[in-house]
């Protein structure tokens, strides 16, 4: 398993977990919105990554977004399950330069 795909699973459990009803939200907001923060780096890095092993980059340019709108409560919720759902998706599609 690639780096990339590694990294996208990780990013779409935490998404996940951000995308959580009122806890997502609670833990956000308690940390000083630094969980969006950690999220967008860690996704620019899985993009640059993905993008070397040529790979989906749908998820990751996705979770770049939503890091910067997830300010907005109820949105930011559903963007962060959407992200998790498509992060997951794009970790399941083969890079083109794997081989099996």
């Amino acid at each position: 398993m690639s780096g990339s795909k590694i990294l996208k699973w990780i990013t779409a459990i935490f998404e996940g977990l951000l995308g959580i009803p009122f806890l997502g939200g609670a833990f956000i907001i308690a940390n000083g919105w630094t969980p969006l923060f950690f999220m967008l780096i860690l996704h620019i890095i899985t993009l640059v990554i993905t993008i070397r092993d040529r790979g989906a980059s749908a998820g990751s340019i996705l979770g770049i977004i939503t890091s910067v709108i997830g300010i907005i409560p109820v949105l930011g919720m559903v963007m962060h399950i959407i992200t998790a759902i498509v992060l997951a998706i794009t970790a399941l599609i083969p890079d083109r330069n794997e081989h099996y």
